[in-house]
């Protein structure tokens, strides 16, 4: 209980103080780069998805250091959450050879989905790359660790802007479709030099997680051509329905800002005006947020409850139509079935990072709930899909080093043509994934 305790403490110092250093004035901006903009006449909804609008090579920064590596970049046509036509981008990592021979990997692709979680554009992944220098690009510098190792040895490695050029947080099919859309415009550039034949993992963890599993999940109905070449998926850390998530981590002496995020987010996504149900601390904390990496929120707004937001007479959440309709959309398995084989990593220790079990949902890793991740893979298991599921007794910061390993040896094992593992009938019974029903 010592160690847990302490190892608590250690976890919201660390994290305050990060969030503290993030609240200094951004170095740079990249709002203005005309690069990301989409100006053309041609109206996006007649261009197809994943249709390439324009692109650059660019010298690779990470964590706002020049290196030598290079990059294509792409602005690409995909789709928002409420199913219109957006622009957006990717950064694509690939070897740098002349011939088939020189290259092994080359069409061995991961479509990496990075865990900046933001309600800012500026902090995407893409950004960050092209040397942004404002301190949240941090975030893709860490990353370069979980999939650096297929950079250098020549793989083709995809990194979507999931949340697209809105920075729509939590909106799980948005980051399903900005993913898909990625790797078909990956294809369909010449200077990638994709074979139609290559082969695609899906990799991601935490909001990563969120954009992979969405992504096989779609592709069987909104990329088929992107789910023949898909192979596997493997994530960890898994936010399964975020209605279950507002009430878990509310409170929550770390996690408890991505509630309010969250909100934001999923309003911002379906064009909620969630501002008339606000009470005046509500409305502090909608505009103080704005903008905010999650880098903003972790540590600093542990006492922020669902009452304390919204007035009294919403304060049962089945009352608010437009959010009842939201949250049943961002369910994940409501979506469609995978038919690639999947892995999934999540943690139960979410007392380590001060997150009580809920009274209801059950242990988590401190913000993603164990019941749920439980109750998807056993739902797909049901369909025939080859799940292989662990739960891990670590918070969900110590889970993704748990994982990774794992992860990576399964990955390996999918290009190399070997059987896909599977679980299924060890898998424990979890929770309910019922959708809301509006209650006036």
């Amino acid at each position: 209980m010592t160690l847990r305790l302490n190892t608590h403490r250690l976890l919201q110092t660390a994290v305050s103080t990060a969030a503290a250093a993030l609240l200094a004035p951004s170095l740079a901006s990249a709002a203005t780069d005309p690069f990301y903009q989409y100006t053309d006449s041609t109206p996006l909804s007649s261009i197809a998805p994943g249709t390439v609008l324009k692109s650059r090579t660019i010298s690779a920064y990470i964590a706002g250091i020049k290196t030598s590596y290079k990059a294509t970049q792409i602005v690409y046509r995909s789709t928002d959450a409420m199913q219109q036509a957006a622009a957006n981008v990717t950064t694509i990592f690939t070897p740098s050879c002349t011939t088939a021979s020189a290259c092994p990997n080359k069409n061995k692709v991961i479509s990496y989905q990075s865990f900046y979680d933001s309600l800012n554009p500026e902090d995407s992944p893409s950004r960050a790359y092209a040397g942004g220098k404002r301190l949240p690009d941090v975030v893709p510098g860490v990353e370069a660790i979980l999939f650096g190792s297929y950079v250098k040895n020549g793989y083709t490695v995809i990194i979507s802007d999931t949340q697209g050029q809105k920075a729509n947080f939590a909106a799980g099919p948005e980051y399903g479709y900005n993913t898909l859309d990625s790797i078909r415009a990956a294809f369909n550039t010449p200077q990638i030099g994709l074979s139609s034949n290559a082969k695609v993992v899906l990799l991601g963890y935490s909001g990563g997680a969120i954009a992979t599993e969405w992504a096989a999940e779609l592709a069987p109905t909104y990329a088929p051509d992107v789910n023949a070449n898909l192979i596997g998926a493997t994530f960890g850390g898994t936010l399964v329905s975020p209605e279950h998530n507002l009430s878990y981590i509310e409170g929550a002496p770390i996690w408890g800002g991505v509630m309010p995020m969250a909100v934001i987010g999923v309003s911002r996504s379906y064009n909620i005006d969630i501002q008339k149900y606000l009470t005046a601390r509500g409305l502090d904390v909608y505009n103080r947020m704005q903008k905010a990496s999650i880098a903003y929120v972790l540590g600093l707004y542990g006492n922020v409850t669902w009452k304390d937001l919204v007035k009294p007479e919403y304060q049962d959440r089945t009352k608010i139509r437009e959010y009842v309709e939201a949250a049943n959309k961002l369910i994940m398995g409501t979506g469609g079935t995978p038919t690639i084989p999947l892995q999934i990593g999540q943690g139960t220790g979410g007392n380590w990072e001060g997150t009580k079990p809920s009274p209801i949902w059950g242990k988590g890793d401190g913000v993603m709930l164990a019941g749920d991740v439980r109750t998807l893979a056993r739902q797909y298991c049901a369909q025939g899909v080859k799940v292989q599921h662990k739960e891990y007794g670590s918070s969900h910061f110590t889970t993704m080093v748990n994982w990774l390993p794992s992860a990576t040896a399964w990955i390996d094992d999918r290009f190399a043509g070997k059987p896909a593992p599977e679980n299924c009938a060890s898998i424990a019974p979890g929770n309910s994934l019922a959708p809301l029903v509006y209650a006036p």
